[in-house]
């Protein structure tokens, strides 16, 4: 087994490192580029779409959910534990400089997310259970043609093995080890009570996972966003001087990071893993959306990563640099976020923590369960559905009791492989994505 491991943490390195974290940069920035930085100039065009009531109501076009609900799920996959625990360890292990190369990221990201939503659209299909699905391994093969399949093929395998690890069982053992500490809840408790809720939910599909999500992600994201504004709010003295290392330290890195290229590479890969921008995932939640343009759904879809990064991740990062926390080397990932927040709200700061946590963490299960199953059911067909929403539901109940350290690096390891297909894919795509925004927007001009 331990040979095994190794063998995996090689890969796992190879994977997350330079080629890989340059591929997922470099296609973000090619896409932002030929998008003429669209993204950033349309992200108030984004809000509206969101907002707007066809839009919100999900009245136009097919579909099974609203573009609101599609973004909802796509979110409750992301905002977990990366922007709780990940921007913490980027900060701990990189400096308050890595926050700035996670800012970069979700910039060029915002671009590759448009990306894969307008080709989750353009690409897909209504299945056998009369269902739109879509997502990567449907726009490899209905976009770039049969010879292309096999790429496809391997999005799903990673997709549907990944899934269980970093959207299940490293999400209900982070639960069970949060209520644990915090309020001494044996984690036997937490796994029974979590395959409960999860199977209440998942068993219902896409609409019912939607309709929870619709609920619960922006409510936790408001509770979070709000407690943090309060502890930067009063203490406003403090935000010149963290934004000040912040930038000063972004282009210097540490020691301990091995440097500036050290923290960039932190900064980046706690940024993808954080909103997933390049991975592919959420393009399977947003081929669900009723929308009648790929367009339209794209600048709904690339808020995710603007919400994910930009916003929430930038609360917990700058929060943890004005506690001054991330220095000591003691702390690193949940309790550090945990502990910067107490230091400024002592006695309150690490049940908002804790709470946020297992509830961010909980609707990622949700979320994950959904791109799980639409890998699965690529490979094999509905008919192995209910037997993987029943395998789902047993894992979540496992993960709260067992030791993940292999489970966590492959499931590490094959996430990152997710978006190896996904981004040749756009690559390859990118001529529709261009040629499609071109004359969505132009005829909005006109």
């Amino acid at each position: 087994m331990e040979a095994i491991s190794n063998f995996i943490g090689q890969i796992n390195g190879i994977v997350w490192g330079y080629p890989m974290l340059i591929l997922i940069v470099g296609v973000g920035l090619y896409l932002s580029v030929g998008l003429g930085f669209m993204p950033w100039r349309k992200l108030g065009y984004g809000f509206r779409m969101l907002f707007s009531k066809n839009e919100a109501e999900g009245t136009k076009g097919e579909g099974e959910i609203s573009p609101f609900s599609a973004l909802m799920t796509a979110l409750s996959a992301t905002i977990g534990t990366g922007n709780i625990a990940g921007v913490a360890t980027a900060v701990a292990v990189g400096g308050p400089g890595a926050l700035f190369w996670m800012w970069v990221t979700a910039l060029l990201g915002m671009a590759t997310k448009y990306g894969e939503a307008v080709c989750a659209v353009k690409y897909r299909e209504v299945d056998e259970n009369g269902d739109h699905v879509g997502g990567p391994m449907y726009f490899i093969k209905n976009g770039m043609g049969k010879s292309w399949v096999w790429l496809g093929f391997l999005f799903a395998i990673f997709g549907a093995i990944a899934a269980f690890g970093i959207g299940n069982t490293v999400q209900t053992n982070s639960i069970a080890s949060v209520l644990e500490s915090t309020y001494s809840v044996p984690p036997v408790v937490t796994g029974v009570v979590l395959a409960v809720l999860v199977a209440a939910v998942i068993l219902g599909g896409i609409k019912r996972i939607a309709d929870v999500a619709s609920r619960l992600v922006p409510l936790m994201a408001i509770i979070y966003v709000v407690a943090a504004l309060f502890i930067i709010i009063t203490n406003m003295d403090q935000v010149p001087a963290a934004f000040g290392e912040i930038f000063g330290q972004a282009f210097t890195g540490t020691a301990a990071a091995g440097g500036f290229l050290g923290m960039v590479i932190k900064g980046v890969a706690r940024g993808v893993f954080s909103n997933e921008a390049g991975l592919g995932s959420a393009a399977i939640a947003h081929a669900a959306a009723r929308t009648d343009n790929p367009v339209r759904q794209g600048t709904v879809a690339m808020l995710g990563t603007f919400i994910d990064t930009i916003i929430v991740c930038t609360m917990t990062g700058l929060i943890i640099v004005m506690s001054g926390l991330w220095s000591g080397g003691e702390l690193n990932g949940a309790p550090l976020t945990a502990g910067a927040f107490d230091g400024f709200v002592s006695g309150i700061g690490n049940h908002v923590i804790a709470i946020c946590l297992a509830v961010f963490a909980f609707t990622t299960v949700l979320g994950w369960s959904f791109y799980g199953e639409k890998c699965i059911e690529f490979l094999l067909g509905v008919k192995v559905i209910l037997a993987y929403r029943l395998l789902w539901i047993a894992a979540a109940f496992g993960g709260t009791i067992l030791s993940l350290d292999f489970v966590w690096l492959l499931a590490d390891t094959l996430n990152a492989m997710m978006a190896i297909p996904n981004l040749i894919a756009l690559l390859v795509l990118s001529p529709i994505i261009f040629s499609l925004s071109k004359e969505y927007f132009g005829k909005k001009k006109a």
